[in-house]
């Protein structure tokens, strides 16, 4: 059963990554953010389709680069957000941005750390399917909550 929970969450997260990857195709700097979803995507969907490869030498490597750039990322975006906006972030394009860099950072690290145990232990499956139906619940709150993306910008009220 735990293998089976853990390639549907790593199934889950491989959809949403490709579908955040997408809706960033009219996104002013939409090259860079669609790496940045790809290849989260890419290595999410190899881990669903065999759990072992996080011990593999170049998905560990790769992991590692894009989970560090993305948590550099983050903690710039952060510092910019605390300095710079007084209201709710979600509301900020920028916030947006540092929530998908978040979700990205912990699934990898959790999908990282999976490598001496592949298939995970409860705590880690339960981890794992909150933070796999999060983004996908938050994505459908966002897309009936027509107030909340009233003051986006027209790139971000054009996708999905």
């Amino acid at each position: 059963m735990a293998p089976a929970i853990w390639r549907a969450c790593n199934a889950l997260m491989a959809a949403f990554f490709t579908l955040a990857a997408v809706v960033q195709i009219n996104d002013p700097d939409a090259e860079l953010w669609v790496v940045v979803y790809t290849v989260p995507a890419v290595l999410t969907l190899l881990v669903g389709l065999n759990p072992l490869v996080t011990g593999n030498l170049i998905w560990k490597s790769v992991s590692v680069i894009h989970i560090s750039f993305c948590m550099v990322w983050a903690v710039g975006l952060a510092y910019h957000l605390t300095l710079h906006t007084p209201r709710d972030i979600l509301h900020e394009e920028e916030g947006r941005e540092l929530f998908g860099l978040v979700i990205i950072t912990a699934w990898m690290g959790l999908c990282h750390s999976s490598s001496k145990n592949p298939v995970g232990g409860r705590l880690q499956l339960a981890v794992a399917t909150v933070i796999a139906l999060s983004p996908m619940t938050a994505w459908v709150y966002v897309y009936v909550n027509k107030e909340m993306r009233s003051s986006w910008p027209t790139h971000c009220k054009t996708v999905i």
